[in-house]
């Protein structure tokens, strides 16, 4: 197959498919396809960031790179019985991603996702938190630029969670982190757990 999820338009037939998985203490299913990431599980890496982030902020949230959305659904339901109740943007370039989103949160009554690509993200969003399991395969300089593009947006305070594979560069993408970033961003390693590094990177107040 000559495509990606990171494909703007799967050539792929979609292939919808429900699925089985727990988020926020809660056993769901959600809606799945081919085409996206991960279709037919929820992923490992996602799975380690989901068991290590806190409670989400009040505030807008960015899921980078939102897939299926099982991180937008997560933080719906964990802001819902937090408390802080936050408005969550879920990202990709994956317009078949997107829709699957779109499905999932509107099964679930959760009106706080939408399901967005790049521009429709007002300019002045400064979030509270984001989590990413950031497309790796898409190459360094891609990357990069992903992550030099909403890092920044994050709201002084606020803290960006990051799930790498270990042996996709983890360690040498936190050296990266910190050299680009500079000492406005507190850029740490949390965890480690089944072949991933857990990044946490915050902008510190101004």
């Amino acid at each position: 197959m000559n495509e990606h999820y990171f494909s703007a338009q799967p050539a792929s037939a979609a292939q919808l498919r429900r699925i089985d998985v727990r988020l926020a203490g809660r056993d769901l299913q959600l809606s799945t396809a081919a085409g996206v990431f991960s279709p037919g599980h929820l992923d490992t890496g996602t799975r380690v960031l989901l068991d290590e982030i806190p409670d989400p902020p009040a505030g807008d949230v960015l899921d980078l790179g939102c897939g299926w959305g099982p991180i937008a659904v997560h933080t719906a339901l964990a802001g819902a019985a937090a408390g802080t109740h936050p408005r969550i943007w879920a990202l990709d370039v994956n317009e078949r991603a997107l829709d699957l989103v779109r499905r999932n949160a509107a099964d679930l009554g959760l009106g706080s996702i939408q399901a967005v690509t790049a521009e429709q993200i007002p300019d002045d969003i400064r979030f509270a938190a984001i989590y990413s399991n950031p497309p790796i395969r898409v190459g360094k300089a891609v990357l990069h630029e992903l992550l030099l593009t909403w890092l920044p947006r994050l709201a002084p305070g606020g803290a960006a969670w990051l799930v790498v594979a270990k042996k996709l560069g983890a360690d040498s993408l936190l050296t990266w982190l910190r050299s680009a970033l500079g000492e406005t961003y507190a850029v740490e390693r949390t965890t480690t757990s089944k072949g991933f590094r857990i990044l946490r990177i915050e902008r510190l107040a101004d």
